[in-house]
């Protein structure tokens, strides 16, 4: 059976009874050319612990790229980071579907059969997982659906191309069921204007630095709160508009709801009476407890008095059950001490942010280092710089050949953060999340053509609510302390909801007990002029606009409050110059790259070998890039190959005499011809058949060749005049 929906944007053409036919629920979804297969399977048996054993897994197969695994063994392996958190994606889209109670082991599988360079796989692979759960036998009664929006000119795009996707402002990703949203994750995107793109190349005469010139052309492309919420209702409407299409196409062809029991919430009124009327006040002390792991202790040992009271022992109340029941009195005090009297567990406000503290460059041998502490919150944040050669190198479907990433962010999150005595191990999916959450909050601060590779690495030393975005908040100070000029800096705080009938409270910097007895939580990173990330999990499932937005505006009031303290830190920022490496990034004549290089790679092994560099050379732009640990040496081999590349060098009619280049002097005005125009500045013709370089730092307005430009000498160096605009 194959139906054809055309919805947001797409053609999706599946079909059902096909393939996998033993499997609960199993879908082929088609777009274009790409192709995935998505199943449900369930157990029949019930797991004995209270949650729901739900396993996601997205499965990337190479062939559907027309490609062989790379590497010794010629087969899949670990999943890559993007498997990860598409896995990720598809399972926090989907988990809020499942009846209450449902404890039977459940795996959903994703699998790219085919990959169409042009297609959303994450959209697609949720959509295909979404109903192949609606036609199975599990008692899903509404199918999901996921979108991406980009905005590309100030128009919102339903479902951009991923061509259409590198030219967009905004990737937001949503997931819903009829009109109500589940699910947000969303990242500006930063562009530079086409005519200030050439200012990331430098002259050979240059510092190259890092260039401030650039920071101030790119942008960040933060999204303020009203655009924001535009945004999410466009998608909102799609995901109607999607959803309403799935039930109505499928809804024939659903299986039959299997005869599944479902685990009762335990309930004991008795308990419940019993605790409130003498613990109380000792469940209220136990909630204050700010760490996890002394509340926990806490309430294990009230349940140990319970269990020894003449009532427990005569009523036959066992510990674990007045356990379960003390920690829904514990959730029900925490919830009520919000709504009635605005008051949260460890005394604050709604809108307190919890005290902060920083210390920058605390690490005597890192290149950047941040010790963001916000009460019992705390992530020491370490930046790295490195060359090229450093980059994160990937393989994607949609990607042709090797992608490198010049920007990453790891995030670990160790036991002892929470008072566990439990095994360092690889990061699992939710470090990963976090780690991701945080590079999409900072990446638009960072400059895009960096000559720097840049790795954050954020070390969760403490944790009591929201190690990401103390993350974030370390993160854009760790890259200040390394002596990268990110364009601004970023903050991110997690906001709580929590809804009680008719009235509702929006809780700022949630703790971590906020969290886990709330109905949504939030978390919102972003400049003082806007968002740049947003993640969102909704337990409740549909939030009004207006709730949105008062709580996006409160998230806001709290992003500049955190800001005005990074900002204090940042002013005092000591940079360790002397353990920064250097690097010196600049252009000669694309034809003298043979001369650097050598017979045989001869001389530019030499230079690497006496100066103790490395050397990055593009043939096509004439680029250098030459880094190294010690400064001298970086700047003695950039003087070294200048000297290589002006031997024998000829100017337009011949070679240049340099008894003409001492002729002129520094002020010397002249009206001259626009020759050349390159990628670091134009060529003015003087006299004398000698030009002179007009960097593009100094342009302000566009020019073309064959111009005649009214000019100044601003500097002779190493044979070669630079010139400043009369």
């Amino acid at each position: 059976m194959q139906c054809s929906i055309e919805v947001n944007n797409q053609i999706q053409i599946f079909d059902l009874n096909k393939v996998a036919k033993q499997a609960s629920g199993a879908v082929l979804l088609r777009v274009k050319n790409s192709v995935v297969l998505a199943t449900v399977a369930r157990e029949d048996t019930q797991v004995e612990e209270d949650f729901l054993p739900l396993t996601v897994q997205y499965i990337e197969k190479q062939y559907a790229a027309g490609r062989i695994p790379g590497g010794y063994v010629k087969r899949e392996t670990k999943p890559g980071d993007f498997e990860t958190l598409t896995s990720r994606i598809i399972d926090r889209s989907l988990r809020p579907l499942f009846p209450k109670g449902y404890a039977y082991p459940t795996q959903i599988v994703v699998m790219v059969l085919s990959a169409d360079p042009e297609v959303d796989l994450q959209v697609i692979g949720l959509n295909a997982a979404s109903v192949a759960l609606y036609l199975s036998d599990i008692p899903v009664e509404r199918p999901v659906c996921g979108v991406r929006v980009g905005h590309i000119d100030g128009e919102f795009i339903l479902n951009p191309s991923n061509s259409e996707l590198k030219k967009s402002t905004l990737d937001l990703y949503v997931a819903g069921v009829k009109d109500e949203l589940l699910m947000i994750e969303m990242r500006s995107l930063p562009t530079i204007s086409n005519d200030m793109a050439p200012m990331m190349i430098m002259d050979p005469v240059m510092d190259m630095g890092l260039c401030s010139d650039f920071i101030q052309k790119q942008s960040m492309n933060e999204f303020d709160e009203n655009k924001m919420l535009e945004a999410i209702k466009f998608a909102n409407i799609a995901i109607l508009n999607g959803s309403n299409a799935y039930e109505e196409a499928f809804r024939e062809y659903k299986k039959a709801p299997a005869r599944l029991e479902y685990k009762s919430e335990i309930e004991n009124r008795d308990i419940a009476i019993y605790i409130d009327e003498f613990y109380k006040d000792e469940v209220k002390n136990a909630i204050n407890q700010m760490a996890k792991s002394e509340r926990a202790s806490q309430l294990n040992q009230i349940a140990s008095q319970i269990a020894s009271s003449d009532t427990a022992i005569s009523e036959s109340w066992d510990k674990e059950l007045i356990l379960n029941i003390l920690s829904k009195y514990k959730k029900k005090i925490v919830r009520e001490q919000i709504i009635n009297q605005g008051l949260r567990a460890d005394g604050r406000g709604l809108r307190d942010v919890r005290p902060i503290s920083i210390e920058t460059n605390i690490l005597p041998n890192a290149h950047g280092s941040c010790l963001f502490t916000r009460g019992q919150t705390q992530a020491l944040v370490v930046a790295t710089l490195g060359t090229d050669s450093d980059a994160q190198m990937s393989e994607l479907l949609t990607e042709k050949g090797v992608v490198a990433d010049k920007f990453m962010f790891n995030y670990n999150f160790p036991g002892f953060s929470v008072g566990e005595a439990s095994a360092i191990k690889a990061p699992g999916r939710r470090e990963l999340g976090h780690g991701n959450l945080a590079k999409r909050a900072l990446y638009p601060s960072v400059e895009l053509d960096s000559p720097y590779s840049i790795r954050l690495v954020s070390e969760i030393l403490e944790s009591n609510g929201s190690s990401s975005m103390a993350s974030v908040c370390g993160g854009s100070l760790a890259l200040r302390a390394a002596g990268v000029q990110s364009s601004k800096l970023v903050a991110g705080v997690a906001m709580g909801l929590v809804f009680e009938g008719d009235k509702y409270a929006i809780l700022t910097d949630i703790m971590g007990l906020e969290d886990h007895d709330g109905d949504m939580d939030f978390k919102v990173a972003g400049s003082i002029d806007g968002i740049t990330a947003l993640q969102m999990d909704i337990k409740l499932g549909g939030i009004s606009q207006e709730v949105l937005k008062e709580a996006l505006l409160q998230a806001k009031e709290a992003r500049e409050h955190i800001l005005n303290i990074m900002q204090k830190a940042n002013d005092d920022i000591v940079v360790n110059e002397d353990i920064l490496p250097k690097l010196e990034l600049f252009s000669v004549d694309p034809s003298k790259i043979v001369d650097i290089i050598g017979q045989a790679g001869k001389t530019i092994k030499e230079i690497i070998e006496k100066f103790d560099v490395s050397i990055d050379l593009d043939r096509e732009k004439g680029e250098v890039k030459v880094s190294g640990a010690q400064k001298g040496k970086v700047e003695a081999a950039k003087e070294y190959i200048i000297q290589i590349t002006q031997k024998e060098q000829k100017s337009r009619g011949g070679k240049k005499d340099s008894k003409n280049i001492d002729s002129f002097k520094i002020g010397d005005e002249f009206e001259g011809e626009i020759i050349k125009i390159a990628t670091f500045g134009a060529f003015i013709s003087l006299r004398d058949g000698v030009d002179g370089l007009l960097h593009i730092s100094k342009i302000k307005s566009p020019i073309k060749e064959g111009e005649r430009l009214k000019v100044k000498v601003s500097e002779i160096k190493s044979g070669k005049i630079s010139l400043d605009l009369v």
